[in-house]
Protein backbone atom coordinates (compact mmCIF):
# COMPACT_ATOMS: atom_id res chain seq x y z
CA UNK A 1 0.00 0.00 0.00
CA UNK A 2 1.62 3.32 -1.04
CA UNK A 3 2.50 5.80 1.68
CA UNK A 4 0.01 8.71 1.85
CA UNK A 5 1.15 12.10 0.62
CA UNK A 6 0.79 15.35 2.56
CA UNK A 7 -2.25 16.19 0.43
CA UNK A 8 -3.79 12.82 1.28
CA UNK A 9 -3.17 13.46 4.97
CA UNK A 10 -4.70 16.96 4.76
CA UNK A 11 -7.79 15.59 3.05
CA UNK A 12 -8.08 12.81 5.59
CA UNK A 13 -7.98 15.38 8.39
CA UNK A 14 -10.83 17.29 6.75
CA UNK A 15 -12.81 14.10 6.10
CA UNK A 16 -12.50 12.81 9.67
CA UNK A 17 -13.53 16.17 11.11
CA UNK A 18 -16.73 16.35 9.07
CA UNK A 19 -18.87 14.07 11.32
CA UNK A 20 -18.36 16.55 14.17
CA UNK A 21 -19.18 19.59 12.03
CA UNK A 22 -22.89 19.80 13.00
CA UNK A 23 -21.92 20.05 16.66
CA UNK A 24 -19.19 22.61 15.98
CA UNK A 25 -21.61 24.61 13.82
CA UNK A 26 -24.28 24.62 16.53
CA UNK A 27 -21.84 25.72 19.21
CA UNK A 28 -20.49 28.50 16.99
CA UNK A 29 -24.02 29.67 16.22
CA UNK A 30 -24.84 29.86 19.94
CA UNK A 31 -21.68 31.86 20.62
CA UNK A 32 -22.40 34.31 17.81
CA UNK A 33 -25.93 34.93 19.08
CA UNK A 34 -24.71 35.32 22.67
CA UNK A 35 -22.13 37.94 21.72
CA UNK A 36 -24.69 40.22 20.10
CA UNK A 37 -27.32 39.69 22.79
CA UNK A 38 -24.79 40.57 25.47
CA UNK A 39 -24.44 44.05 23.98
CA UNK A 40 -21.60 43.82 21.46
CA UNK A 41 -22.07 45.49 18.10
CA UNK A 42 -21.85 43.39 14.93
CA UNK A 43 -18.31 44.64 14.09
CA UNK A 44 -17.13 44.02 17.67
CA UNK A 45 -18.62 40.53 17.77
CA UNK A 46 -17.19 39.65 14.35
CA UNK A 47 -13.74 40.88 15.36
CA UNK A 48 -13.87 38.92 18.61
CA UNK A 49 -14.88 35.74 16.77
CA UNK A 50 -12.04 36.03 14.25
CA UNK A 51 -9.35 37.07 16.72
CA UNK A 52 -10.20 35.02 19.80
CA UNK A 53 -11.56 31.80 18.21
CA UNK A 54 -12.34 30.35 21.64
CA UNK A 55 -15.99 29.68 22.37
CA UNK A 56 -15.67 28.82 26.05
CA UNK A 57 -13.53 31.87 26.76
CA UNK A 58 -15.85 34.13 24.77
CA UNK A 59 -18.93 32.91 26.63
CA UNK A 60 -17.16 33.25 29.98
CA UNK A 61 -16.07 36.81 29.17
CA UNK A 62 -19.40 38.06 27.82
CA UNK A 63 -21.14 38.59 31.20
CA UNK A 64 -18.08 40.51 32.39
CA UNK A 65 -18.07 42.67 29.27
CA UNK A 66 -21.79 43.32 29.65
CA UNK A 67 -21.23 44.27 33.29
CA UNK A 68 -18.44 46.71 32.39
CA UNK A 69 -15.80 44.72 34.29
CA UNK A 70 -12.19 45.97 34.09
CA UNK A 71 -10.29 44.83 31.01
CA UNK A 72 -7.77 42.91 33.09
CA UNK A 73 -10.57 40.90 34.73
CA UNK A 74 -12.03 39.99 31.33
CA UNK A 75 -8.60 39.03 29.99
CA UNK A 76 -7.65 37.04 33.08
CA UNK A 77 -10.93 35.11 33.01
CA UNK A 78 -10.49 34.21 29.33
CA UNK A 79 -6.90 33.16 30.01
CA UNK A 80 -7.90 30.84 32.85
CA UNK A 81 -10.70 29.25 30.83
CA UNK A 82 -8.31 28.64 27.94
CA UNK A 83 -5.50 27.12 30.01
CA UNK A 84 -6.49 23.68 28.70
CA UNK A 85 -4.92 24.73 25.39
CA UNK A 86 -1.59 24.94 27.20
CA UNK A 87 -2.03 21.25 27.98
CA UNK A 88 -2.90 20.58 24.35
CA UNK A 89 0.23 22.43 23.23
CA UNK A 90 2.43 20.44 25.59
CA UNK A 91 0.97 17.19 24.24
CA UNK A 92 1.50 18.12 20.57
CA UNK A 93 4.89 19.80 21.04
CA UNK A 94 7.03 16.80 20.14
CA UNK A 95 5.28 16.41 16.80
CA UNK A 96 5.47 20.11 15.87
CA UNK A 97 8.83 21.15 17.38
CA UNK A 98 10.65 20.86 14.05
CA UNK A 99 8.43 23.48 12.39
CA UNK A 100 9.19 27.18 12.09
CA UNK A 101 7.81 29.59 14.68
CA UNK A 102 5.34 30.94 12.13
CA UNK A 103 3.90 27.51 11.32
CA UNK A 104 3.68 26.63 15.00
CA UNK A 105 1.83 29.89 15.64
CA UNK A 106 -0.65 29.05 12.88
CA UNK A 107 -1.25 25.57 14.30
CA UNK A 108 -1.68 27.10 17.74
CA UNK A 109 -4.25 29.57 16.47
CA UNK A 110 -6.41 26.92 14.78
CA UNK A 111 -6.27 24.39 17.62
CA UNK A 112 -9.69 23.28 18.84
CA UNK A 113 -11.12 20.68 21.20
CA UNK A 114 -12.57 18.50 18.44
CA UNK A 115 -9.44 18.37 16.31
CA UNK A 116 -7.27 17.75 19.35
CA UNK A 117 -9.36 14.67 20.13
CA UNK A 118 -9.03 13.51 16.50
CA UNK A 119 -5.25 14.05 16.63
CA UNK A 120 -4.93 12.06 19.86
CA UNK A 121 -6.95 9.28 18.24
CA UNK A 122 -4.57 9.24 15.27
CA UNK A 123 -1.50 8.99 17.53
CA UNK A 124 -3.17 6.24 19.56
CA UNK A 125 -4.34 4.10 16.66
CA UNK A 126 -1.61 4.89 14.12
CA UNK A 127 1.50 6.05 16.03
CA UNK A 128 3.68 5.81 12.91
CA UNK A 129 1.42 7.85 10.61
CA UNK A 130 3.90 9.86 8.49
CA UNK A 131 2.21 13.22 7.86
CA UNK A 132 0.76 14.18 11.21
CA UNK A 133 1.07 17.93 10.71
CA UNK A 134 -0.80 17.87 7.39
CA UNK A 135 -3.52 15.70 8.95
CA UNK A 136 -3.86 18.03 11.92
CA UNK A 137 -3.90 21.14 9.73
CA UNK A 138 -6.60 19.74 7.44
CA UNK A 139 -8.96 18.99 10.29
CA UNK A 140 -8.14 22.17 12.20
CA UNK A 141 -8.80 24.39 9.17
CA UNK A 142 -12.10 22.60 8.50
CA UNK A 143 -13.05 23.12 12.17
CA UNK A 144 -12.11 26.83 11.97
CA UNK A 145 -14.19 27.38 8.83
CA UNK A 146 -17.25 25.64 10.30
CA UNK A 147 -16.94 27.62 13.52
CA UNK A 148 -16.46 31.01 11.89
CA UNK A 149 -19.28 30.54 9.38
CA UNK A 150 -21.65 29.52 12.17
CA UNK A 151 -20.48 32.26 14.53
CA UNK A 152 -20.89 35.00 11.92
CA UNK A 153 -24.33 33.64 10.97
CA UNK A 154 -25.24 33.83 14.64
CA UNK A 155 -23.94 37.38 14.87
CA UNK A 156 -25.93 38.63 11.91
CA UNK A 157 -29.01 36.54 12.72
CA UNK A 158 -29.06 37.13 16.47
CA UNK A 159 -32.40 38.93 16.33
CA UNK A 160 -34.22 36.04 14.68
CA UNK A 161 -32.50 32.96 16.22
CA UNK A 162 -34.16 31.83 19.49
CA UNK A 163 -31.86 31.29 22.47
CA UNK A 164 -33.89 28.34 23.81
CA UNK A 165 -33.08 25.84 21.06
CA UNK A 166 -30.48 24.12 23.24
CA UNK A 167 -27.95 24.20 20.41
CA UNK A 168 -25.01 24.20 22.84
CA UNK A 169 -25.83 20.56 23.67
CA UNK A 170 -25.02 19.56 20.08
CA UNK A 171 -21.42 20.69 20.51
CA UNK A 172 -21.04 18.59 23.65
CA UNK A 173 -22.58 15.54 21.95
CA UNK A 174 -20.15 15.92 19.04
CA UNK A 175 -17.21 15.64 21.44
CA UNK A 176 -18.77 12.66 23.20
CA UNK A 177 -19.15 10.85 19.88
CA UNK A 178 -15.42 11.34 19.21
CA UNK A 179 -14.25 10.29 22.67
CA UNK A 180 -16.29 7.09 23.04
CA UNK A 181 -14.39 5.05 20.37
CA UNK A 182 -11.09 5.93 22.08
CA UNK A 183 -12.30 4.26 25.28
CA UNK A 184 -11.46 0.89 23.72
CA UNK A 185 -7.87 1.71 24.75
CA UNK A 186 -7.22 1.37 28.49
CA UNK A 187 -5.20 4.60 28.87
CA UNK A 188 -7.92 6.62 27.16
CA UNK A 189 -10.64 4.95 29.23
CA UNK A 190 -8.77 5.73 32.45
CA UNK A 191 -8.31 9.35 31.37
CA UNK A 192 -11.98 9.76 30.48
CA UNK A 193 -13.21 8.24 33.74
CA UNK A 194 -10.89 10.31 35.92
CA UNK A 195 -11.53 13.53 34.00
CA UNK A 196 -15.29 12.98 34.15
CA UNK A 197 -15.26 12.40 37.89
CA UNK A 198 -13.06 15.42 38.57
CA UNK A 199 -15.17 17.64 36.30
CA UNK A 200 -18.30 16.76 38.27
CA UNK A 201 -16.67 17.16 41.70
CA UNK A 202 -14.90 20.42 40.78
CA UNK A 203 -17.81 21.94 38.89
CA UNK A 204 -18.26 24.72 41.44
CA UNK A 205 -14.72 26.11 41.21
CA UNK A 206 -14.53 29.75 40.05
CA UNK A 207 -13.45 30.77 36.54
CA UNK A 208 -14.21 27.24 35.31
CA UNK A 209 -11.02 25.96 36.90
CA UNK A 210 -12.75 22.62 37.30
CA UNK A 211 -12.42 22.12 33.54
CA UNK A 212 -8.65 22.67 33.65
CA UNK A 213 -8.29 20.40 36.67
CA UNK A 214 -10.27 17.67 34.90
CA UNK A 215 -8.08 17.91 31.79
CA UNK A 216 -4.85 17.73 33.81
CA UNK A 217 -5.90 14.82 36.02
CA UNK A 218 -7.39 12.92 33.08
CA UNK A 219 -4.20 13.19 31.06
CA UNK A 220 -2.12 12.23 34.11
CA UNK A 221 -4.24 9.12 34.60
CA UNK A 222 -3.96 8.16 30.93
CA UNK A 223 -0.17 8.61 30.99
CA UNK A 224 0.11 6.57 34.20
CA UNK A 225 -1.83 3.64 32.71
CA UNK A 226 0.14 3.87 29.46
CA UNK A 227 3.44 3.85 31.38
CA UNK A 228 2.32 0.84 33.43
CA UNK A 229 1.41 -1.03 30.24
CA UNK A 230 4.77 -0.18 28.67
CA UNK A 231 6.64 -1.34 31.78
CA UNK A 232 4.69 -4.59 31.83
CA UNK A 233 5.42 -5.19 28.14
CA UNK A 234 9.12 -4.52 28.67
CA UNK A 235 9.32 -7.05 31.52
CA UNK A 236 11.69 -6.92 34.52
CA UNK A 237 14.83 -4.76 34.11
CA UNK A 238 17.54 -6.66 32.26
CA UNK A 239 15.20 -9.37 31.06
CA UNK A 240 15.97 -10.56 27.56
CA UNK A 241 13.23 -10.20 24.97
CA UNK A 242 12.50 -13.31 22.85
CA UNK A 243 13.65 -13.02 19.21
CA UNK A 244 11.00 -11.33 17.09
CA UNK A 245 9.06 -10.01 20.09
CA UNK A 246 7.45 -6.64 19.62
CA UNK A 247 9.10 -3.69 21.30
CA UNK A 248 7.11 -1.82 23.91
CA UNK A 249 5.40 1.39 22.75
CA UNK A 250 7.82 4.25 22.28
CA UNK A 251 10.95 2.07 22.03
CA UNK A 252 13.34 3.03 19.25
CA UNK A 253 14.42 0.57 16.61
CA UNK A 254 18.04 -0.24 15.67
CA UNK A 255 18.37 3.05 13.79
CA UNK A 256 16.62 5.12 16.48
CA UNK A 257 13.19 6.64 16.41
CA UNK A 258 12.11 8.33 13.24
CA UNK A 259 11.75 12.08 13.48
CA UNK A 260 8.39 13.80 13.01
CA UNK A 261 7.26 14.57 9.51
CA UNK A 262 4.81 17.13 8.29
Amino acid sequence: MPEPTRRDAFRRGVRELLPATPGVFAWGLVTGVAMVKSGLTIPQATGLSLLAYAGSAQLAALPLIAGAAPVWVVGFTALIVNLRFLVYAAYTRSGFAHLSAGRRALLGYVVGDVMFVRYVALLTLEPKYPHRVAYYLGGAVANWIAWQVASILGIFGAEVIPTDWGLELAGTLALVALVVPLCAQRPALAGVLVASAVAVVARGLPLRLGLLLAVLTGMAAALAVESAQAAKAAGPPGAARPPGAARPPGAAGPQGAAGPRS
